[in-house]
């Protein structure tokens, strides 16, 4: 696969650009980091707390953000275009995702200070975040094409963001009710079990087997929309 850096460059500007111009999506940015001082604020301090604000800032702001993002092309009709360009798929889907991956990684590490969080093994938690980040890339990616528009597309990313959200949480209750158990297999719910065991003693399986999920997940999910953008560019 050939990539241009220049095409790449000039996409990733572009998504800038829009995203300092619709204040509506931008805006999500700013609402883990308030909750993030709010919490600091109040003495929170535990690592359920922690992961749960950071799985929030994927939701509202890694998914959320690149479905708008890709749904606003859709309704301007630009999105066309670009398929149609010399641009080829790595070039869009990498410049598409790009901007939106740099976000990312800004909201996280200033939502990790606000909080006063410090992973005692920082090297493996952020190649976790990371791979989580790709994976909401991927679905926010995948429900911008879904859509035709941005308020469609702030609809439909809705569900996601509570499932993703509410993983660790419905898996804290599977005590309870077993079947619930399932939610254990969500990135969301891996990341947080991940974090958690790096604070104590822990063995290779309890560190492979996250990872893994993980990038599962992150690969299943671009294989799909890659052949969802391809069909969208012959329909």
């Amino acid at each position: 696969m050939n990539l241009s850096m220049t095409r790449i460059q000039a996409i990733f500007m572009k998504d800038y650009k829009e995203f300092v111009r619709n204040y509506a999506v931008s805006i999500m940015a700013l609402m883990p980091l308030i909750l993030a001082f709010g919490f600091n604020k109040m003495g929170i301090s535990d690592i359920q707390t922690y992961l749960m604000t950071i799985n929030i800032v994927f939701s509202l702001v890694t998914a959320y953000v690149q479905c708008c993002l890709i749904a606003e092309e859709k309704e301007k009709k630009t999105l066309r275009s670009l398929m149609l360009s010399p641009a080829t798929l790595g070039d869009i889907l990498i410049g598409k995702s790009l901007f939106v991956l740099v976000l990312s990684s800004a909201v996280v590490a200033l939502t990790v200070y606000l909080l006063g969080y410090k992973p005692a093994n920082l090297l493996l938690l952020s190649i976790a975040l990371l791979l989580s980040a790709l994976f909401y890339i991927g679905i926010g990616t995948f429900c911008g094409l879904y859509t035709k528009t941005i308020m469609e597309a702030s609809v439909i990313i809705l569900p996601v963001m509570f499932i993703f959200i509410g993983g660790p949480m419905v898996f804290a209750m599977s005590e309870a009710y077993p079947i619930l158990k399932i939610a254990e297999w969500l990135p969301s719910t891996q990341l947080s079990l991940l974090a958690e065991v790096l604070e104590g003693n822990y063995s290779s399986t309890d560190i492979i087997i996250p990872f893994v999920t993980i990038l599962l997940w992150t690969i299943l999910t671009w294989l799909v929309t890659a052949f969802f953008y391809k069909k969208r560019m012959v329909d």
